[in-house]
Formats: C-alpha cells, structure tokens, sequence
C-alpha cells in the first residue's frame, strides 16, 4: 500500500493525501491550495491525478483547504462516495456553493477588465452545477461509528475539535494478509474552547499523518481571550473608531458573537452595534444552530439562562450588499465582522480599504493567515498594502490574537499525540504547515519519544 502526499505538504493549505492498496484509491480531504495567484491557480486547476480513479474521499472538516477541490474532483470524473459527519456535509453545502460563487464572481470581473487587451478568457475552477453534483455523493458518518467504504477498509471518525463536524479518522487497511493502522488527525482543536467539545484522542496506530501548523508556537490562555477583546471594543470605541474583525465564516465567527453576547450580558461592553456582515456566515451560524450534538457541555449550561448564544440586542446580521456598503459610509463607532479570515476575497476587502488607513479604528486577527495573503501582510504590519490593487497606508491599529485560534499549538500538539504507543507508530508525516514549523515540531515530537517524524514534500511518496 502506498500514501502520496499531493497537498499541505510543507505548506498549510490544499490538505490532499492519497492512498492506493489492492481494495482501491482513497482520498484523504480534497482542499483548495490558497498563496500566490498564480500558483494557486496553477495547482488546483491541474489536478494531480484522475480524478475518475478515485473511489473515495474521506474528508475531515468543512473548511475550504481541505474540502475546496471536491466540485473540481467531481468536474474531472470523480463519481465515488464522500464521506463526513452530518454536521460537515451541511457546512460544505452553503461553504462549496459560495466558493463556485467567488470563482465565477472573480473570472467574470477578470475577463471584463482583461478582455479589452485580447486576453484569453478565465474560466472559473468550478461552478453550482458541479458543487450540486458533488453534494449527491455525501453519505453521513456518526463520531465512534465504524465503517467499510472499501472491501478490506475500515474507518473510524473522532472529534477532532476544530470546527463543527471536525473529524480525525483511524484507517485500518488489510493487504496481503497484513493489516495497518493510519491515523490522520485532520486539523487538531483546543482543549477548554467555547461551543466545541475538546478533542477526542486517537488510538494507536502504525502510521500518523498530523497537522503541524503552530510548530514551535504556543498560543496564549484561553481565558485571556474574552478579556482582551472587551479591552480592544472598549478602547476603541472610545476614540470614536471601528473595531474590523476579518474572521473565518466558520467556527471563529461564531465563537467571537458568542463571546460578544457574553460581554453584553455581563455589561461590560460600550453601547455600539455590532455587525456580522457575511452571507456564508449568516448562513453557517443557522447550521451551527442546527447541530447542538457538537457542543460543549459548557455551551449546554449557558444556554440554560441564554437561549440565544448566536445573537443579542446590538448584534445585527447582514446579507443584502446595500446593507454592506452603508457600514462604510458611517463614521460611528462599531464592530464588523466579516470573511474571509485571510483577507484574500469577500465583503472584508471593502472594509479594509475605507477603514485601514484611520488611525482611529483597529484591525483585529483571530486566526492564521498564509503567507503572500493581505491578512499575513496586516499580521506584519507592513506600512501599505495593496488592495483591489491599490496601495493604502496602514494606520489602524493591528491587534493579533492567536488565543482564538482553532488550531492546537505546539504543546498541546505534542500532548495529543502521546497518548500514541511510540513502541508501535513507526512514523510521524507532518502536513498542513509550513517547513519551518514542521522542524520545530518535528524536534518536539523527537523529544517526546517519537524519533521518525518527517515532513513530506508534495508529489512524495511511502510505502506503508
């Protein structure tokens, strides 16, 4: 049996890992590669294998750099089975439609501004047709649930922790009489986060394939988090100024409104209206209300005096465009809070330009931004940046907090994993991470009694 690594493969994003025994083709998560435009463009318009080849994909979450590619898998002649929890198939089906919206959005603007120099016209990766046929190929799969989705296949999903519906997955593959266990921890959660359950552990297993994202890295206290972000409304406000949250539609926004409606009730913030300004996240925060069998138990116990964790007095939902634009023209004091987390498309890039260069106002990042993105940019407080292609002074504050990220730093990274036998795991693959945090990680996990750890490069193969 052979696994070949064709995404996040020393680099973060377009998770994409390939298994090929004697019972068929496994694809492990199916994400859009996101960097420089041309590369990423590059790289998920010219898939790496035949996609008609495929049989299944097992896919661990929603977000877009792991399930982004799966209409253009299904464009290519992919007619297999997907499998993911109830809670991950909902969110792929208003996630995967927005994503074919921007794509199409984004070749039809390219094509009007590059068709009067006789360019060749772009055509979009994907469109709704192939997200609404790729949707048909979801089947549901239960946390704790063992299935076969091949002959001499068996797989088990666990609560990875990460978002809603996040899953790590425990493959046991019988060939030639010899069984093996692959572990893929998908993206890996925190322990003590509001809404989500902690993440489940694994078992043991022969072979590892682990996110490596925050290699080197630990992130702040959880119970910072609220604190800090009254503090930055606050002061803010104060100076008349508006706080820009560039956030995930997925799991950060929600948890943010969550934190906001319980500053609000503890009368602890200033009187300003705050607008979630996303269809995605509109739309996602109904499915979050959908799947209370995520929750943490804390989540629960809130709810017992706060039925609406998603939502309170000064909290405003915005989907028409109009609406979107009127933020802009306002100089009072507010919160906005709008995809996409890294600054890379969507209703944020009008926030930035009109709000990015006053001093009064502040840009808060809550979550990981790839390199070569605006978001990465603004994380280094470089003096302008360029957006819509045009170059603006940074003056607004910059406020980074990492203690609301979903991803597992480098020591609970390490503490998830040795629960592992290191007697039985005979190698450690890092993925979705960049080279130098794969290092680090690789050092730590050495330290802690698992020597083979190694970062694949994209295209590379291991026999298993």
């Amino acid at each position: 049996m052979r696994l070949t690594f064709w995404g996040a493969a020393q680099t973060v994003t377009g998770s994409m890992h390939l298994l090929e025994y004697e019972g068929g083709r496994v694809l492990m998560d199916c994400g859009l590669f996101q960097g420089r435009r041309a590369e990423a463009s590059k790289r998920n318009r010219e898939f790496p294998i035949d996609a008609s080849e495929v049989d299944v994909v097992l896919l661990s979450h929603a977000h877009i750099d792991h399930s982004g590619l799966l209409p253009r898998l299904f464009r290519e002649g992919f007619n297999g089975r997907v499998f993911a929890t109830s809670a991950t198939r909902d969110l792929c089906t208003s996630m995967l439609a927005d994503s074919a919206f921007i794509q199409e959005t984004d070749a039809a603007w390219v094509n009007r501004r590059e068709g009067r120099r006789g360019v060749d016209v772009i055509k979009p990766l994907y469109g709704l047709t192939d997200v609404h046929g790729v949707m048909k190929c979801f089947e549901d799969v239960e946390y704790g649930m063992r299935f076969s989705p091949l002959p001499e296949l068996e797989v088990e999903y666990r609560d990875a922790g990460h978002i809603l519906g996040s899953a790590t997955m425990m493959l046991s593959i019988t060939e030639g009489g010899r069984t093996v266990r692959l572990g893929f921890t998908g993206d890996v959660g925190r322990d003590q986060r509001p809404i989500l359950r902690d993440p489940q552990p694994m078992d043991d297993c022969d072979y590892l394939i682990c996110e490596s994202t925050y290699g080197g890295k630990t992130h702040d206290p959880p119970d910072q988090t609220k604190d800090r972000l009254a503090e930055v409304v606050r002061e803010t406000a104060a100076r008349g100024g508006k706080v820009i949250i560039p956030a995930f539609a997925v799991g950060r926004t929600q948890e943010i409104v969550h934190h906001l409606d319980d500053l609000t009730n503890e009368g602890r913030l200033p009187p300003i209206p705050v607008y979630v300004d996303s269809p995605l996240a509109v739309n996602v925060t109904d499915i979050f209300k959908r799947h209370p069998e995520c929750y943490d138990q804390e989540l629960l116990d809130y709810m017992e005096d706060d039925a609406e964790p998603f939502g309170f007095a000064r909290l405003m939902y915005i989907r028409d465009v109009e609406d979107s634009k009127r933020l802009n023209t306002s100089r009072l004091p507010m919160v906005i809070i709008s995809a996409s987390g890294m600054c890379e498309a969507g209703r944020i890039l009008h926030h930035l330009r009109n709000n990015i260069s006053d001093p009064k106002n502040t840009v808060m990042m809550v979550g990981f931004c790839a390199p070569h993105t605006l978001g990465r940019r603004i994380v280094e407080q470089r003096p302008e940046v360029r957006i819509f292609g045009e170059a603006h002074r940074l003056r607004a504050d910059v406020e980074v907090m990492n203690s609301y990220s979903a991803h597992a730093d480098e020591p609970e990274l390490v503490e998830f994993v040795s629960h592992l036998d290191p007697q039985r795991l005979k190698r450690i693959f890092l993925v979705h991470g960049d080279a130098d945090r794969q290092l680090k990680l690789r050092d730590a996990f050495s330290a802690a009694g698992y020597p083979d750890v190694c970062g694949p490069e994209r295209g590379e193969s291991f026999e298993l």
